[in-house]
């Protein structure tokens, strides 16, 4: 019996220290286990998969999408010219082209079908821009990766059950493995990253990272500290508030910088702003309103009455602030520059006489030389009018082409750049060029641009259609026109201010005898003209009885003659058209 007690006594015993053992050996791998595991819910999880997700902003010029990515190559129309995307760097092409004319209106279309690389790197084949659309409404702001820090890869998982026992390690060395990881846990999965990591920010420094809270707060700062603001509010202020400030830009159809020469502007922090010129203070206000606007006040004096516009801000630094409004009633296009440089005036005549001859009349390509190979005929059928909101187009008899211009003073020339869509008809991209004015009348604008194999390309645009006219100007031609038929007039600008209703209803009969009639029906005006050469330019004096005399009694130019339409300006001493009057058939 004491050999039985014995027995047990030794295997209670030898029970006892396996079980002993068993829960030591446990409680030793608990404790090896870090305390900062994750699961897929916790939020550092979602850090690391918004950082290890396929990147989608960089291409949002073309999607819109930024939680999906464009597969490349892709064909794009950006404001009317074709453009094949073959890699991201590509991409500065659509932005330099929608840079290059600020007073347009941006379009860019998409040859479909494409593919969208989405978020989590699968694959979706989009066929229409509606699909495009639509798919980008479902990606949040809290959708979209971070990117302003990368892992440094290989980076090592311990993966542990629910009752905190490993059951393995991962090594993931991209961030589609990274990604693909962290999104297949389960509910009951439990992780913890093999510290020490690295990871990499986008000015290329790097930085240590030896815990999760560390990591969590690493990522979560990144993404706090990067503004994706048009603008830095706190920068502009400071910027804005600090010396002076003056006008070295105005454009309002034409260029009206000279206007504020002069004036030296500064802005306090309270909203306050002030305008001074020869001693004289005009005070004035700002704020930046809630879309980024910059809202300037200097009350409705001329000229400062020009500058009381929510200005959207074009680019912000300490040395520049440019600016644009767009008016709500026609759809012009304004730009302001504020600098650091006085302004002395005396900079604008010439690109505002270029700026009125263009704009007034239409024109056609008499000349396009590429290289030295002659391309004029492929434009004889355009008619081309240059509108002076910074549209342009270009008329056939069967095809009308949009384009976009703009005029600038570049160091000591004048550029005139030009941008023509090309869907229609791809002979306009060969107009599309940043060209320097070699000569700019009232009849010729000639141009010229070195050619990308550094040739020359020669533009030359003239009143009338290639071929046509030659040997100067001809009075009797305009004579005769002029007394064929009836006209009546369809433009009447009396120093830019348009009075054209002066004469609604009234047709004009021009005889040979050079006296003129002008009824309405119910009431005749009579009145004399004449036509009359003075070198290279022809000349049109009338003079009208009341109550429609407000246009005669006035030495025209004439800019342009048709067959049915007749335009004729006059100038001041510096050469600027004051007055504009054109005819047109019945």
């Amino acid at each position: 019996m004491k050999k039985i007690q014995l027995l047990l006594y030794f295997l209670w015993l030898f029970i006892s220290i396996a079980l002993f053992s068993c829960q030591k050996e446990e409680k030793e791998f608990i404790d090896e286990t870090p305390e900062d595991t994750i699961t897929a819910a916790s939020p550092l999880t979602d850090l690391m998969l918004r950082t290890s997700q396929n990147p989608g902003s960089y291409d949002d010029i073309i999607d819109g999408n930024g939680c999906a990515s464009v597969e490349l190559p892709v064909t794009v129309v950006a404001n009317g010219q074709q453009l094949t995307i073959n890699n991201p760097d590509d991409l500065l092409l659509i932005q330099q082209i929608f840079n290059q004319f600020p007073n347009d209106t941006d379009t860019l279309e998409i040859a479909f079908p494409i593919t969208l690389e989405l978020f989590d790197f699968t694959q979706v084949v989009i066929n229409n821009q509606a699909e495009l659309d639509a798919l980008a409404t479902t990606c949040g702001a809290n959708d979209v990766e971070i990117g302003c820090l990368d892992f440094v890869y290989p980076i090592s998982f311990f993966t542990y059950n629910s009752d905190q026992q490993q059951t393995g390690s991962v090594v993931v060395n991209s961030d589609i493995e990274l990604f693909s990881f962290l999104q297949g846990l389960g509910p009951n999965d439990f992780i913890s990253l093999d510290f020490p990591i690295s990871v990499i920010f986008a000015d290329g420094s790097t930085s240590e990272v030896n815990s999760n809270q560390q990591l969590q707060t690493l990522i979560a700062d990144c993404v706090a500290n990067t503004n994706t603001d048009p603008i830095d509010i706190s920068q502009f202020e400071e910027d804005l508030t600090t010396g002076n400030w003056y006008v070295e830009y105005f454009f309002d159809d034409y260029d009206e910088t000279d206007n504020y020469a002069g004036y030296e502007f500064n802005f306090a922090l309270d909203g306050s702003a002030q305008a001074i010129k020869s001693g004289i203070t005009t005070a004035g206000t700002w704020a930046l309103l809630n879309d980024f606007k910059f809202d300037l006040f200097f009350g409705t004096n001329a000229p400062l009455d020009e500058l009381d516009e929510d200005w959207e801000i074009l680019e912000a630094t300490a040395e520049i602030i440019k600016l644009k409004h767009i008016s709500g009633s026609d759809g012009s296009v304004d730009f302001l520059t504020f600098g650091r440089n006085p302004n002395t005036g005396g900079n604008n005549t010439e690109l505002n006489l270029f700026i009125e001859n263009l704009s007034t009349g239409s024109w056609f390509v008499n000349l396009l030389e590429e290289d030295g190979t002659d391309h004029t005929a492929s434009f004889n059928e355009y008619e081309f009018t240059f509108l002076r909101n910074g549209s342009a187009v270009a008329v056939s008899s069967n095809n009308t082409i949009n384009g976009f211009w703009t005029a600038e003073i570049d160091g000591d020339h004048l550029d005139f750049i030009l941008n023509f869509e090309t869907g229609t008809n791809g002979n306009f991209g060969e107009l599309n060029d940043d060209w320097d004015v070699l000569e700019a009348t009232q009849i010729i604008i000639r141009l010229t641009d070195e050619s990308g194999s550094g040739g020359t390309d020669l533009l030359t645009f003239g009143r009338e259609p290639n071929g046509g006219g030659g040997g100067g100007p001809d009075p009797q031609e305009l004579r005769d026109i002029l007394q064929s038929g009836t006209w009546y007039i369809e433009t009447f600008l009396d120093d830019g201010d348009d009075e054209t209703s002066d004469y609604s209803g009234y047709d004009f009969t021009f005889f040979g005898n050079q006296t003129v009639l002008a009824t309405n029906g119910s009431q005749n005006v009579d009145g004399i003209w004449i036509v009359t050469v003075t070198g290279q330019e022809l000349n049109f004096e009338f003079d009208m009885d009341s109550p429609i005399n407000g246009a005669d009694d006035d030495e025209y130019k004439v800019i342009q003659y048709t067959s049915t339409l007749v335009t004729f300006v006059t100038r001041d001493s510096d050469g600027n058209i004051e007055d504009t009057l054109i005819f047109k058939k019945n």
